[in-house]
Parts: structure tokens; sequence; C-alpha cells
């Protein structure tokens, strides 16, 4: 093992949350928009039986145009190593923005499964799906050129968020997504996640499961379609959130953004009574 493996890592003051199964999907490490820092600290707050990530986790589509990769994204990979390393099951399902590790599916590197898909059994005997989902989005699929382009823009938009997120980190303010904001409120972009949303609990249903779990549009969603269960595990780019699954067998979402704006408020209502 590298030396950087065997390094102390930060001692945490509370219990680790236990979970059966965790989903977290569009890291996107190697991009300015990553939120490393909240990644790192879900991570260290967590233990889980299972890891599985949902694709791009690593942007390869940035890091051929420039690299980027301060410590923080070092420090993601080597969290996501030392858990596979202390017993849990880590599937790494590649992305379109990783879609280079899709040539290694099948191997394993670091104690870390590659796979083009997985099945997953839930603790109450349901069967999942679990894709990344770009082969439903019929823009990568079939204008890849186009797709390149919305990615330039929302690269704007992810760079804006990071120097206002730095403003706000000034005014001792907590994080917040004008990408996830802009997003949600524009006509077209509701109307494709909707219609996103319906095509994959479509091939689930076709595939004879019970549900299906993927990233890849960055909203984090449950909801049932048609009596099947999908589920979307967000990112960690715009809204920073992941999917559990608990030791029954219950699914929800984490939004990590969230607790840590709450978690800030409360220590500064303690700030204030001392």
């Amino acid at each position: 093992m590298p030396d950087w493996f065997h390094e102390q890592e930060p001692r945490s003051f509370q219990p680790k949350q236990k979970y059966r199964t965790v989903w977290i999907s569009d890291v996107h490490l190697g991009t300015s928009g990553c939120n490393a820092e909240l990644l790192l600290d879900f991570l260290h707050s967590i233990q889980c039986d299972t890891l599985y990530l949902v694709g791009d986790i690593v942007d390869g589509w940035r890091l051929r145009k420039g690299w980027y990769w301060p410590s923080s994204h070092n420090e993601v990979l080597r969290r996501i190593l030392k858990m596979a390393h202390k017993g849990t099951r880590v599937v790494y399902v590649p992305g379109n923005h990783d879609e280079m590790f899709r040539d290694y599916v099948g191997l394993g590197f670091g104690g870390v499964e590659l796979a083009h898909e997985a099945i997953h059994e839930t603790a109450d005997g349901r069967l999942l799906l679990v894709t990344h989902g770009d082969m439903f989005d019929s823009v990568v699929l079939y204008a890849k050129w186009l797709a390149f382009l919305g990615d330039t823009a929302y690269t704007f938009l992810l760079k804006a968020n990071v120097w206002l997120n730095a403003v706000r980190r000034r005014l001792h303010l907590p994080y917040w997504s004008l990408s996830s904001y802009l997003k949600m409120r524009v006509k077209n972009a509701v109307s494709f996640i909707g219609k996103y949303e319906e095509a994959v609990a479509r091939a689930a249903l076709d595939r004879g499961v019970d549900g299906v779990v993927c990233g890849h549009i960055h909203h984090a969603e449950i909801r049932d379609i048609d009596g099947v269960t999908y589920y979307n595990d967000g990112d960690w780019v715009e809204s920073c959130t992941a999917l559990v699954e608990d030791k029954f067998g219950q699914m929800s979402i984490v939004d990590w953004a969230e607790h840590n704006r709450q978690r800030q408020q409360a220590a500064k209502r303690e700030k204030a009574l001392a």
C-alpha cells in the first residue's frame, strides 16, 4: 500500500451513521465544481456494508481539457479505498464522464469492483437495477456534440457556484447551489427530468425488477412510476445528496448540504447561548 493509505484520518466526535447500502454518483472529481470537502465529511460520517459508485465519479471530459486535481480529490479516493480495505463492498458503475473505465469492467482495483450495471437486492427482498443512466439520455446517445456544448454551459454555472459560495463562506453562510436553483426553474429542464425518469422506469419494468437506482441528471428523487420505484441519488456538485438503505430495506435520500446547514445553525445557537 502507498504511504498515504496509512496516514491518520481525522477523529470524529460523533458516532458514525450505519447503513446497509449507500449510493453516490456524479461527484465529478477533477472539476472545480466538485464539493469534495462535503463528500469527505459525509463519507467519514457513515459505515455501510455496500457502497455503489453510480458513475461520473471522475470527470474525464474536463480533465482532457485541463488538469485540475486538488488534494481534497485525492482524499475522496483515499477514503473510498479505505472503506473497501476495511470490508465495505464497493461497486463502481462508470458513467459517461468516466466512460474510460468501462473498458475495465469485470476487473477490480484496490477492492473496488467495476461493472456496467448491477442488480441490488434490498433487505426486504426487492430487486433494483443500478445504472448510471446516460443510456436513457437521447442527447448523450444521439447528439454527443450537443452534450459537450451543454457541458460547457453547465461548467460555467458550476464555476459561478464556486465563486458564489466562496463569498458565502466569508459571510459565514452555508452552501447553496445557484445551478440547481436555476435548473429547477427552467421549464424545459423540468420537462426533460420528468421524461428521463419515465424512460428509466420503463426500462426497469421491462427488465422485471422492482425499481431502479441511477444518477446522471443531478436531481435526487424517489417516486413510483407505473409500479416501479425510481430512485436517483443526486450528485455532489449541486445538491450534495446520497441514497441510503437501512437494515430493514427502507430507502431515503440524505441531503448532506442541508445537514451541514442545520449543523452550522445549531453551532451558532450554542455559541450564542454560551
